[in-house]
């Protein structure tokens, strides 16, 4: 028998509001969390992204906070600014009572009116530790009358060194208060932290999703010996042509690298890490969601910041460290019963890893040679041949008739279009692939090491020095 939010304890208006907002079901860490947190016990949740872990805790702390008493009486901290404002906005709209106030308060944003904000009275608080630990020393936000506090994503946060943010900030919590932390991995740094602060916690968990979504197709190009990542990338991009695509790297200096390289070859691309200001990423994302910025370059942390519906590649330039992480990451295409795609990018040392992904979901991953010249050529024709199918019913059609017309006075009807087929693949294609002799290189054939030393020796010895 499936339990209903009613069943698990919150109240009717509540229930009804969860009810017109399309929730029929709890999930699995919502109908474990609640009735503990509802009762008063301080509760470690283990649960993925994803599985409902906001709803699992901010529902019963929305049923028992006071709209009548001016003063925060639940803190939530997240690891990043991105995911503040993401929780802030469910918690915005799970709520039912419109007196309920609700501030998200992180670092990039005026701290000006994050003070004006709480010297008029809030109820929740949901900020980044640096930020709630500086409005705490500036004796902004008062703590004395809190009743609970959420850890979210508290392996997260520990693992960006927050521990003594977090740690400062618990201490500054009344004794008396329920706590609860969620995070996806029970690590020792966060059992030390929840023995130290928590009393007698109740656990639930929800069982690690190990597979991918089967609507993800999963392939890995593997990088010839003696290329580089950026150099079998491009060809890889222009057979894949994602519409909208997330490539995952893992230090902010390859995204920013990546990126200009990615840029100075034509693409539209952008990056997308820790060192953006918060005005930066929230234009960036705005851009990426409408669609006039195709591909981001983004790390880990700083992707949890991005949700698009509509992504059609995840690419994992660099791969991550565990394999929670690569079926994280994958889950952010094939969403909304969309297809999918997951495109890993490894030199054959890297191969073993994926193997070990493999076993882990139980599904393969197939390998495939990074394209050739030809092959992108024909990938190119193929898709022209799909436009000139779609521009022959267009309207403006007709207006280049005339222009056909005098042509074809000279010249045969067959030898005209072909030519303007012939001008617009042209213009379709990369630069790098226009045939200059820099641009060679992405296809050339890898010379064995020792004849390209033998080389190198020729040129120095038939160099004069100067």
């Amino acid at each position: 028998m499936t339990l209903s939010f009613a069943d698990l304890g919150l109240s009717e208006p509540q229930a009804q509001h969860l009810d017109e907002l399309g929730f029929k079901d709890p999930t699995p860490i919502q109908s474990q969390a609640i009735p503990h947190m509802l009762a008063g016990h301080d509760v470690v949740g283990l649960a993925q992204t994803g599985t409902g872990k906001t709803a699992a805790f901010s529902l019963p702390i929305l049923e028992q906070v006071n709209v009548n008493k001016r003063a925060v009486q639940a803190l939530v901290l997240t690891p990043t600014r991105e995911l503040a404002m993401q929780v802030c906005q469910a918690v915005q709209g799970l709520k039912y009572n419109p007196q309920l106030r609700v501030l998200p308060v992180y670092g990039g944003q005026s701290i000006e009116r994050q003070l004006s904000q709480l010297r008029r009275g809030v109820h929740m608080v949901v900020g980044t530790p640096g930020r709630v630990l500086d409005l705490l020393n500036r004796g902004a936000l008062d703590l004395e009358q809190l009743s609970w506090l959420v850890l979210d994503e508290a392996d997260e946060m520990l693992n960006m060194g927050f521990i003594q943010d977090v740690e400062n900030i618990l201490s500054h919590a009344p004794a008396d208060r329920q706590t609860a932390f969620f995070s996806a991995t029970m690590e020792p740094a966060v059992r030390e932290l929840a023995a130290k602060f928590l009393q007698s916690p109740v656990t639930v968990k929800v069982k690690a999703q190990n597979t991918a979504p089967q609507r993800i197709t999963q392939l890995s190009y593997v990088v010839p010996p003696g290329w580089s990542k950026p150099r079998a990338l491009m060809p890889i991009l222009e057979m894949e042509d994602p519409e909208s695509a997330i490539i995952f790297v893992r230090t902010r200096r390859t995204a920013a690298e990546l990126t200009r390289q990615l840029q100075f070859s034509g693409h539209s691309v952008d990056e997308y890490h820790g060192d953006l200001n918060q005005a930066q990423r929230e234009r960036l994302l705005l851009r990426f969601k409408q669609g006039q910025v195709r591909w981001v370059v983004a790390t880990d942390i700083a992707a949890r910041g991005i949700h698009v519906d509509n992504l059609t590649h995840v690419i994992n330039y660099e791969l991550p460290d565990n394999v929670d992480s690569y079926v994280h990451r994958i889950g952010r295409t094939g969403r909304a019963g969309q297809e999918g795609r997951a495109v890993s990018i490894v030199h054959p040392l890297e191969k073993y890893q994926l193997r070990q992904i493999e076993r882990h979901i139980k599904q393969e991953i197939a390998f495939c040679k990074v394209p050739t010249r030809a092959e992108i050529a024909a990938r190119s024709l193929e898709k022209l041949q799909t436009q000139i199918k779609e521009a022959v019913t267009s309207e403006r059609l007709a207006s280049f008739l005339p222009i056909v017309s005098q042509l074809t006075e000279d010249y045969d009807p067959h030898t005209v279009a072909a030519a303007a087929l012939q001008m617009a693949y042209d213009q379709t294609r990369p630069a790098w692939m226009r045939g200059d002799n820099d641009n060679q290189a992405y296809f050339a054939e890898e010379e064995p090491r020792r004849q390209r030393s033998r080389r190198a020796r020729r040129r120095r010895i038939q160099t004069p020095a100067s």
